[in-house]
């Protein structure tokens, strides 16, 4: 074996084992039962599935979201690139979500679809995509303009004769604050009560009451002297600062004074934000400023000192799974217009089985009759090509595995494209061998004719077929997408199997300056 040959092999010795390499995780954990994934560490499981295969949507299930922009509210040049503004904030909370290649895409001119393989956590999902996430600090009004209001809304409703049916006659000259448990910064309402009080402040012409320049917001659910319910706040109108002043957000523990086990959400400003948040606390110490998230007030802090470092928090009624999601939204920003589902839809991991199933099927099959074709037709040679054949498969695979990128169905479908060109770049070598005898050459001279006048026309083939799968990658989306780098990636490794590994068999078959006299071909 010349030094040639002997690099061709270490050549082949390592890219077999790196292919092994990478393909060990993903037998680890496709073979394993569920009983066994139930005994095994999380950290494990999530590192294991990590480098396995990742599955498409079609072939492990998930969600298929369809989502619509409302841009009904926005100016002309606002609406213009709303959807693609909410789609990059979707595609950043979907990443940090952690979902496997997900597909987020343009549908239309107001449309957004968003797919999500594994997922199985739906309303979690639904509730992180679709928030509007608009954060903003405002200013709690003081206990005596929220009583003055709240008297004000009292006579409006008496005098209306607006009061539900059944109320106690005690209530009737104050449905609203008769139904308050308490009433200091913001009013607190029993949960029982919550509907009642929604239903009043539904009432016909109570907006005209309010003043201009203020508004009632809702808190979260909260428990008040052993008691569940929500708090009523009155709020100065504008904001003084926005969400777009937040550079980090980060779930954390121990953010409450009044609860240190609770989670919550610890922000830190930009530079800006900083000089705004200082100015804000500086200029209303003694005051509460409620941090409202999409029009609840999340918490409303205490403002003792003024506050030059910028680092705020949002406490409330979080776990660790509420905190995460809601720092993922801040990091990654409001979107520019609410968000409507217009389709949802969840595709069963039986349905995925299926398709894994019958995909493989096909293939196997076919390249089953490959096999028997060619080590019929072409005896040992064949062999050698099947041999060159799976070892392309391996290959790809692994690939697939250590890039990370997802296998589809049509990327099973451009796996078995790739096998269909791989033998048809062992019959175009064969055949030009068997020419070559044919003209009474020497077998050693007819493997290396063949093989150096095959590769102009395989190289040819296999570069136009790349160059339109690059296309396809660029253009295509999705599915279109995963059916291009599969493709793209079998081609590479045929060029490396059928043309570098059977050469090099066939010259350590015959040997260089061999005599051999027959081929098994």
């Amino acid at each position: 074996m010349t030094r040639t040959d002997q690099w061709k092999l270490a050549g082949v010795i390592v890219a077999t084992a790196l292919a092994l390499w990478y393909l060990w995780p993903s037998y680890q954990y496709y073979t394993m039962s569920p009983q066994q994934r139930a005994t095994l560490a999380p950290a494990r499981l999530a590192e294991l599935r990590k480098g396995a295969v990742q599955l498409g949507l079609d072939l492990q299930g998930g969600m298929h979201i369809v989502l619509e922009v409302d841009r009904s509210k926005l100016s002309v040049a606002e609406a213009k690139d709303a959807p693609d503004r909410a789609m990059e904030i979707i595609r950043n909370r979907v990443d940090q979500f952690g979902v496997a290649e997900p597909l987020i895409q343009r549908q239309g001119e107001d449309r957004i679809v968003v797919q999500l393989p594994g997922l199985t956590d739906r309303q979690r999902a639904i509730d992180l995509i679709g928030k509007t996430a608009l954060l903003e600090f405002k200013l709690v009004r003081t206990q005596e303009e929220a009583r003055v209001l709240f008297d004000r809304l009292d006579s409006y409703l008496a005098a209306r004769g607006a009061v539900p049916a059944g109320l106690d006659s005690s209530l009737r000259r104050s449905p609203l604050t008769g139904h308050f448990l308490s009433l200091d910064a913001a009013a607190f309402v029993r949960d029982a009560d919550v509907p009642v009080v929604q239903q009043l402040l539904a009432t016909s012409g109570i907006d005209s009451i309010i003043p201009i320049d203020s508004e009632l917001a809702w808190g979260d659910v909260q428990d008040f002297q052993g008691v569940s319910g929500r708090s009523l706040y009155v709020l100065k109108k504008e904001p003084e600062m926005t969400g777009g002043s937040v550079a980090s957000a980060e779930a954390r523990v121990g953010l409450s004074q009044t609860n240190p086990g609770a989670w919550g959400v610890s922000m830190k400003m930009t530079p800006k934000g900083r000089a705004d948040f200082a100015r804000v606390t500086g200029n209303n110490v003694g005051r509460l400023l409620a941090i409202v998230l999409d029009g609840v007030v999340a918490s409303a802090p205490n403002i003792r000192e003024r506050i030059p470092s910028g680092d705020a928090s949002i406490t409330g009624s979080f776990d660790l799974t509420t905190s995460r999601d809601l720092a993922i939204v801040l990091r990654a920003g409001a979107l520019p217009a609410p968000v409507h589902m217009v389709e949802e839809r969840s595709v069963g991991p039986s349905l995925g089985s299926d398709s894994i199933h019958e995909g493989l099927l096909a293939m196997g099959l076919g390249t089953a009759m490959v096999i028997a074709f060619m080590s019929i037709y072409y005896q040992l040679s064949g062999l050698i090509a099947v041999s060159a054949l799976l070892l392309n498969l391996v290959y790809v695979v692994a690939c697939i595995a250590g890039f990370g990128a997802t296998l589809t169905l049509p990327g099973i479908a451009g796996l078995a494209l790739s096998v269909g060109m791989a033998v048809d770049t062992n019959v175009l070598i064969f055949e030009r061998i068997r020419e070559e005898l044919r003209r009474g050459r020497s077998v050693r001279q007819s493997v290396e004719l063949g093989y150096n006048r095959a590769f102009r026309t395989i190289l040819d083939a296999h570069l136009t077929t790349i160059i339109s799968s690059l296309f396809l990658f660029q253009f295509g989306t999705g599915p279109i997408k995963g059916f291009a780098v599969t493709l793209i990636i079998g081609l590479v490794a045929n060029m490396f199997t059928a043309v570098l590994f059977t050469r090099m068999v066939f010259d350590w078959m015959l040997g260089r300056g061999g005599k051999a006299e027959r081929l098994s071909i």
